[in-house]
């Protein structure tokens, strides 16, 4: 709709959306309080006076909207109000942040700078550029968790308000919002506002869809008012006797979380029956609200028969956003499942606003939850900028709309963790050592690898050992953002390491080839070996996988007149391809290994998704075409994994040169005591080789024997050999085929 209105009535209708603003706040201001946001409101109108917005609007509209979303939806104080309101001022205008400062104080200054830096993120679509612009903005949980409620509800009424935009701008704007501001509202207890996001994300996404499922939910509104009335009516007069004061409520199924379930389940809009849950909100005390939950608990499955099965109590043990509530599915009338979620007028506040209520009931009673170590967790994965971006935001993704499981600690302690995690990620939820040196854990007092996922109600005791060392196999289980981040910086060190070792037998190598090691050498060998940073080099040097011949090999190009004519040709073309003293080991994805031996195994690539080095995927062994390699988010894997689970084989994109592959060496020898003792202590000098198996026998002071290790290739392997022989009494040592 055009927009009209003449500068009086435009006057008028900025003095009504303030009053609004105050009158209909979550808190309730002191004369104090409403003297500091008429302040921010003057300044911000003053400010904003020449700007306009896309729409036509006068720009203080979109200022105003946002401190009323900060207000009513997310429940905020006046400082958050303020911020809001000048949210755009020190970008937009000629006031600074020192202005700020000195006006309405330090903490109003902290979260306005916060959003402002925000602001300028660049724009553009490459996606590290996305991705580096999302960590800086994740970077600000940092400074106060309000930056991002308020940027949140900045993003709210922008998507509100995003008809004049180009289509491409919409698809953008709406992309960003489902991939990190929905997930993110989520994770703090915005339900109301994360069910707005999404669902106008998908209107800008896929308008189509969008509009279909939303003729098809106001055809049956009636239909579901008529079915709410007649469930409720059954249970009132049960409710009424025991004297509940209460309310009862349809609540309907989004449209973006029944488009989510149309996919994953491969169902029309018809065949979902939960699209929508009935709410029993009751008005109780703090002491009583539990035991009158499970009263009407009762009430209800007196009359409907429950499904044993979808019970959620997150009432004993709420969520670590801080929801809590009652979830029970019943037979009801027309025999149709229903869901049915119990919950106090508290309870429902939390779970309406989120953060805010949740520390206003908690500054109230002092009840703890587990938002405030969820903030912690985050902030503790923020811990390390340096590390890739997008991987970073992927990691960080994980754990925002993962369900959860709880676990517990030998000593009966509850930890929450995200659905699918592991032993691992338990031993790094506890502390970083424990994760680094986790070798095994006991689940429910019996053995099991670190890999093993755990569920709900598992008591968990992790055993450690000093020797042991994160591997980069680790990364393939655990789903924790912490674990992530923590295995990923202990790599990276560990490479560091192995980097300096390997620049020292490089410059020995070369020193024997009458060559000095310098920049313009470096550059060449990581031309020459098509790597793309110096410490990919001298990592490949210390593993091993970079060899005499090959060395020899760029020594003879090196020295070819001919070639190096051209070579300098070519170099003289592109002036900005210095190299890179990037701080950096790069994968590079030349290899698809299968299961969990990693094999090797011949494999196509399946036309339908067209999977690239990378990728995650899988493999499925077809009947007459061998194994054919799929994306996991292909549209054809939800029906190959639900119809053909055994024909699916687990399948990844591997760095061959980092690729560790298993080795049995057979010993021969006179045996004497301690032999054992030195040959484990000959394999854990020697970096990065891990020891699997060893079976040695004796028989009259002859011993022969096998030992399993992991190494990285055949130079590595025969190093290992060589210090083995020179153990006093070993004869002799050779490898064996592994089968």
């Amino acid at each position: 709709m055009a927009y009209n209105l003449g500068i009086e009535e435009e006057n008028k209708e900025i003095t009504r959306r303030y009053k609004d603003l105050l009158k209909g706040a979550y808190q309730s201001f002191t004369v104090a309080d409403k003297k500091e946001i008429r302040k921010a409101f003057d300044i911000a109108l003053e400010a904003h006076s020449r700007q306009r917005r896309k729409t036509g609007e006068p720009y203080i509209f979109h200022p105003i909207a946002v401190a009323k979303i900060v207000a009513y939806e997310i429940g905020l104080d006046t400082t958050s109000i303020i911020a809001a309101l000048l949210h755009d001022v020190v970008e937009d205008t000629d006031y600074t942040l020192e202005d700020i400062e000195r006006l309405f104080g330090e903490n109003v200054a902290r979260i306005v700078n916060g959003l402002t830096k925000i602001s300028h993120l660049k724009k553009e679509q490459n996606a590290s550029v996305q991705a580096e612009n999302f960590r800086k903005m994740l970077l600000t949980l940092n400074d106060d968790v309000r930056v991002i409620l308020i940027k949140i509800a900045d993003r709210l009424h922008n998507m509100q308000t995003m008809d004049a935009m180009p289509q491409d701008k919409q698809v953008k704007i709406s992309s960003e919002t489902l991939y990190i501001y929905a997930p993110l509202a989520h994770r703090l207890g915005l339900y109301n506002i994360k069910t707005e996001l999404e669902n106008l994300g998908l209107k800008y996404t896929e308008p189509e869809v969008y509009n279909d499922i939303l003729d098809k939910i106001s055809q049956s509104k009636e239909e579901q008012n008529i079915y709410i009335e007649s469930f409720s009516n059954i249970i009132k007069e049960s409710l009424d006797v025991e004297g509940f004061e209460y309310y009862i409520k349809g609540r309907r199924k989004s449209i973006y979380s029944i488009r989510k379930k149309m996919l994953s389940q491969g169902v029309t809009y018809e065949e979902i029956y939960d699209k929508f849950a009935i709410r029993i909100i009751y008005k109780s005390t703090l002491k009583n609200e539990k035991f009158d939950a499970w009263k009407i608990y009762s009430i209800v499955t007196d009359n409907f028969i429950p499904n044993p099965s979808r019970l959620r109590d997150w009432i004993s043990q709420p969520k670590s956003t801080g929801y809590e509530s009652l979830h029970i599915t019943v037979m009801g009338p027309q025999g149709k499942w229903v869901e049915v979620q119990i919950r106090s007028d508290r309870m429902n506040e939390i779970a309406e606003k989120g953060y805010a209520a949740h520390y206003k009931y908690k500054n109230n009673t002092e009840r703890e939850s587990g938002l405030d170590d969820w903030l912690n967790k985050i902030k503790d994965s923020l811990e390390n900028p340096d590390s890739n971006a997008i991987d970073f935001v992927e990691d960080f993704k994980l754990n925002l709309y993962a369900k959860e499981i709880f676990v517990f600690t030998p000593g009966g302690d509850l930890i929450a963790l995200p659905k699918h995690a592991t032993a691992l990620d338990f031993a790094f939820s506890i502390h970083t050592q424990v994760g680094m040196n986790c070798r095994g854990a006991k689940i429910n007092g019996k053995l099991k690898p670190i890999s093993n996922e755990l569920f709900s109600g598992d008591q968990v005791e992790i055993i450690t050992s000093t020797n042991q060392k994160p591997t980069i196999g680790w990364l393939d289980f655990v789903v924790t953002a912490r674990a992530r981040t923590r295995i990923k910086n202990a790599l990276k060190e560990n490479q560091k390491k192995i980097a300096e070792e390997g620049k020292e037998i490089l410059t020995r190598k070369l020193r024997h080839l009458k060559i000095t090691l310098s920049e313009s050498i470096v550059n060449d060998l990581v031309n020459f070996f098509k790597l793309k940073t110096s410490l990919d080099l001298f990592y490949r040097m210390g593993i091993g996988s970079i060899e005499n011949p090959q060395l020899k090999e760029f020594m003879a190009q090196r020295n070819n007149s001919f070639v190096n004519f051209f070579k300098k040709r070519i170099k003289r073309a592109p002036k900005n391809e210095t190299f890179k003293e990037k701080d950096e080991v790069i994968d590079n994805y030349d290899s698809l290994v299968f299961g969990k031996e990693e094999e090797r195994l011949d494999f196509k690539i399946s036309p339908c998704c067209n999977p690239i080095p990378g990728d995650k995927v899988f493999g499925f062994v077809t009947i007459n075409d061998g194994i054919k390699v799929h994306k996991k988010d292909c549209p054809n894997a939800i029906s190959l994994q639900s119809n053909y689970a055994y024909r699916i084989m687990s399948a990844k994109w591997i760095d061959s040169t980092k690729q560790e592959f298993k080795a049995i060496l057979k010993i021969y020898g006179v045996d004497h005591v301690g032999l054992v003792n030195e040959i484990t202590q000959v394999i854990s000098k020697n970096m990065n080789v891990n020891i699997h198996g060893l079976n040695i026998s004796g028989n009259d002071g002859i011993f022969e024997g096998s030992i399993t290790v992991s190494v990285k290739n055949k130079s590595q392997l025969q190093k290992l050999s060589d210090s083995i022989k020179k153990i006093e009494g070993i004869d002799s040592i050779e490898r064996i085929n592994k089968h």
